[in-house]
């Protein structure tokens, strides 16, 4: 936490940012657990598979930087939840579990902060952006062109792994606003995809694993609440057994999985996450055919 405090004094854009998006959470927690929080009626056996899909999908994200809202969004969709819903549902979730993970990682030294600062505010418009997109049109559409990159990306992080990298991570490049915006958009529509897409990359290009996916993980709050927010004017079907499971379970998991990411060898780290890329890439695109 005293990292976090010096950042504030140091930076006044962090308070600015921390104030709003604190403002926005209360709201937005407000307006979405005020009419649900009736325990008589909860479904208990929903309640508790949603529970462990929560931990063992945030034990993933947290240590490999990606996949709590893809493999959540999946078992939505695949009990028939509709795409939008589906994504609304996932996003309040990971606005509480990507604050654990954040705060988890940031404690451990595992954010970096400059990095941090050029990828907030495009992944936040992305994610705007994307939920608006998805209330729309089908996010399915797109799904086969985002498979097809994920499966280049996996690709190229497990050739970092057996090849000594050129050149050193370069925090100022230009690209790193347009990643994060593509990022934000894939997440809103997806119900996930800003750790495939960001971490991914981001270790691509050079950058620490534990930091690559300790500062996915923190902008990652911002950018679920920004898309939470978003859906919420939008989508209105909710439901207190899954978004409670999955907040729970992953809040329970995220202390553990930042933990394991600063432990792991980084090569062992990086080859686990191009593996899981290419795996949940194959998925998506023969999912986004049939």
């Amino acid at each position: 936490m005293e990292r976090l405090v010096l950042t504030i004094k140091d930076q006044p854009f962090w308070f600015l940012f921390f104030l709003a998006s604190f403002m926005v959470l209360v709201s937005l927690s407000f307006h979405t657990f005020s009419d649900l929080l009736d325990f008589q009626t909860l479904d208990r056996e929903m309640f508790f598979w949603f529970l462990l899909v929560g931990f063992i999908a945030q034990t993933i994200d947290g240590a490999l930087g990606m996949a709590y809202g893809v493999s959540s969004n999946s078992i939505l969709l695949g009990i028939g939840i509709p795409p939008a819903v589906a994504s609304a549902w996932v996003h309040i979730a990971q606005v509480f579990t990507s604050l654990a993970s954040g705060i988890s990682h940031m404690k451990l030294g595992n954010v970096d902060w400059s990095l941090a600062k050029r990828l907030l505010i495009p992944g936040v418009l992305g994610a705007v952006i994307g939920a608006f997109f998805l209330s729309s049109i089908d996010g399915n559409q797109v799904k086969p062109y985002i498979a097809v990159y994920l499966m280049v990306m996996g690709g190229i992080i497990i050739r970092k792994v057996f090849r000594k990298p050129k050149k050193a991570f370069d925090k100022q490049a230009k690209s790193l606003p347009y990643l994060a915006t593509v990022g934000g958009f894939v997440d809103s529509i997806g119900g996930g995809g800003w750790g495939p897409v960001v971490n991914s990359t981001l270790m691509g290009k050079g950058q620490v694993p534990r930091k690559a996916i300790g500062t996915g993980n923190f902008v990652e709050i911002f950018v679920s609440l920004a898309s939470a927010s978003t859906f919420f004017f939008f989508v209105h079907e909710l439901s207190l057994a899954p978004i409670l499971g999955l907040i729970i379970g992953g809040v329970i998991a995220s202390p553990f999985a930042a933990l394991i990411c600063k432990k792991l060898n980084p090569k062992v780290l990086m080859f686990m996450v191009g593996m899981l890329v290419i795996g949940l890439s194959i998925r998506t695109f023969y999912l986004s055919i049939v």
